[in-house]
């Protein structure tokens, strides 16, 4: 993640003002999100009290967050959430059935996949986005096909920030696809056909937007 975390295999721990030095805000501002129960309890050791890197991780987030115009009435019910018990498929909203399959990761497995760019930032928008949600100490990332496929456009030189953003763009007009193809079987076919045919609409998004692919890159060679 940024550089002031550990590297992976490490766990350093931090007095109170050190990790709010580090999370660029002030030891008041700690007190508070820890009497809100937006952090995790510290460890103690006798009258001192140890923070870790998985703290720095979600006050780093909390601030983006709040930059992105959250409450923190809003995160705090996120943060209890996420504490507390909720089932991860809960979290991600997941509780429909799903093709899907979620993946459970360390933070420093999360920022082996985007080296270098697993910012407060672009967790605020995976969050936003769904993409990921908290369980404890581990990350759920909703889509094992999802966080595939964003990894590689990042190996590929394109940045993580992009990727979420085309990633915001995408789920309107699939939300508009699935809309369409559920009207379409619930008008010819029982509720129940919905989830047994699916596949048969997915593989005519996956034909088209490959044939429209072929257009525009097409277009671009002429």
């Amino acid at each position: 993640m940024a550089e002031d975390i550990a590297e992976p295999g490490e766990r350093r721990e931090y007095r109170m003002e050190e990790l709010a030095r580090l999370a660029g805000i002030t030891v008041r501002t700690l007190r508070f999100y820890r009497e809100r129960k937006l952090i995790p309890p510290p460890r103690r050791e006798g009258r001192i009290a140890w923070y870790d890197d998985h703290h720095l991780a979600r006050l780093r987030t909390i601030t983006a967050l709040l930059e992105r115009g959250h409450t923190l009435n809003g995160i705090a019910e996120l943060a209890e959430a996420f504490d507390h018990g909720r089932d991860v498929g809960e979290l991600l909203g997941m509780e429909a059935p799903t093709e899907e399959t979620p993946v459970r990761l360390t933070p420093e497995e999360l920022a082996d996949h985007f080296a270098g760019q697993v910012t407060p930032e672009n967790l605020a928008a995976a969050l936003d986005l769904g993409y990921l949600g908290v369980d404890g100490e581990e990350i759920v990332h909703i889509s094992r096909r999802l966080l595939d496929v964003s990894s590689a456009l990042v190996r590929e030189g394109i940045p993580l920030a992009e990727v979420l953003r085309t990633g915001a763009e995408v789920r309107v007009h699939a939300d508009a696809l699935a809309d369409l193809f559920a009207t379409l079987i619930l008008r010819h076919a029982p509720e129940e056909a919905v989830h047994r045919l699916r596949p048969l609409a997915r593989s005519v998004v996956d034909a088209e937007l490959s044939l429209a692919m072929d257009r525009r890159l097409g277009r671009r060679t002429d």
